[in-house]
């Protein structure tokens, strides 16, 4: 109880800054639908976020070396204010993807900022807490913005998008006001993304596969969605049933991951994401019910893969590498989460709605191909780190996992 309250404003900006960063996505594809933008248009847009997010993991560091924690997060927050309230002065798709790159930048930054001045406050002792109620705020928040997006979406496109302003403003509250002393600021984080590839070709393809399956259905779902029938606040029951999904498979796949050879695991998995697609397909005219029922299976089968992959690239470095290597998944699934939204939009527009998870199926069916080939190239190791449930936030979140995996390696 008492690490939790130490870190309360911490917990309390990250609830906030997820709820108000969760819900834009969503909310941009229905209004953008809704004002006449093409699937395409949508798709950029979401394309255009991880655009922002990738700069933003790479300008935070340096920003907080320069001006501090605390003033890095207003600014990336103010950057994040500008982009959502700038939805509702101008109507135009280019115009949103700009607001999208600094809304991209604002989530990577505070991200950032927060994991930085998480990492420098635990201790051994109170890392395994702080990391597992730090996932459940960031995934409670994430479940509770998809939630949200029936409501908003029916509400005045100026409501809807000031909510969302509302909360990402009311995120700095709790580290204005926190009497915490700032920590040190942490040495940026070099980003070699060869890093990735040396110590395992097959980690750095799944985490672009898992990109391709996370970024694809955030970003372009609801537009899927709504090709299917689903009304607005089913939408958001929808994308929340994707997150669920993946918060529960977390347990088994860990356990797996853990247990059995990691390759074998990140195939298997894969082979079960294909089938997930599959059913997805066949059964989306088969009532709402059926629907949410294949978007929590495909979250279950699909949001594991990224956690899985970095378990088994960190089995080929050592604990002075482990900050550049997560680094360099971050990377490569930067690189995965830019170009999906846009391909998969740009297929449904021309194949229609099931066309989104054929995409998603056919990284995994190169992923399944590839694992398969690498597991002819190298032996699997004894020596295996601890399986960590990864969020995917920023290129500082190695520092926080290093420690829990070197613990239990062995």
């Amino acid at each position: 109880m008492r690490m939790i309250i130490s870190f309360a404003a911490l917990f309390l900006s990250v609830l906030l800054l997820q709820v108000s960063s969760g819900g834009v996505g969503p909310l941009d594809a229905l209004t953008g639908l809704a004002n006449d933008f093409t699937r395409a248009q949508v798709g950029f847009l979401g394309s255009a976020h991880f655009i922002g997010f990738f700069i933003g993991c790479w300008w935070a560091p340096r920003l907080m070396g320069t001006v501090g924690h605390s003033r890095a997060f207003a600014t990336f927050s103010a950057m994040g204010a500008i982009g959502l309230i700038g939805h509702t002065l101008i109507f135009d798709p280019l115009a949103w993807s700009v607001m999208r790159i600094g809304s991209g930048i604002c989530i990577a930054g505070c991200y950032t900022v927060i994991e930085a001045w998480l990492q420098s406050k635990v201790t051994n002792e109170t890392r395994g807490r702080a990391m597992g109620t730090y996932r459940l705020v960031d995934m409670g928040g994430s479940l509770f913005a998809q939630l949200m997006i029936g409501a908003l979406a029916d509400v005045e496109t100026y409501l809807a998008y000031n909510t969302l302003t509302l909360l990402c403003c009311a995120s700095l509250l709790p580290l204005a006001l926190t009497k915490v002393e700032q920590p040190a600021v942490p040495k940026a984080t070099k980003l070699r993304p060869m890093t990735a590839v040396a110590a395992s070709p097959l980690a750095a393809a799944g985490v672009i596969v898992a990109a391709m399956s996370a970024a694809s259905f955030r970003m372009i779902g609801p537009v899927y969605g709504q090709e299917v029938g689903l009304t607005a606040d089913q939408i958001g029951f929808f994308l929340a049933a994707f997150v669920l999904g993946g918060a529960i498979a977390q347990y088994p796949a860990g356990w797996l991951a853990d247990k059995y050879d990691r390759r074998w695991v990140l195939i298997w998995v894969s082979v079960a994401s294909i089938g997930g697609c599959a059913v997805t397909m066949v059964t989306s005219n088969m009532g709402t019910n059926t629907v949410m029922i294949s978007a929590f299976m495909f979250g279950f089968t699909t949001f594991p893969i990224y956690s899985i992959a970095a378990a088994h690239a960190h089995d080929f470095a050592n604990s002075d590498q482990r900050v550049e290597l997560s680094a360099a998944l971050m990377f490569w699934y930067a690189i995965g989460a830019i170009a999906s939204p846009y391909i998969s939009s740009r297929l449904i527009e021309g194949f229609g709605p099931p066309a989104l998870f054929a995409f998603v199926a056919t990284g995994h069916v190169g992923l399944v191909i590839f694992g398969l080939g690498r597991m002819r190239v190298r032996e699997t190791v004894n020596e295996r780190t601890r399986y960590v449930w990864v969020p995917r936030t920023s290129f500082i979140i190695g520092r926080l996992t290093r420690r829990a995996r070197d613990k239990d390696k062995g």
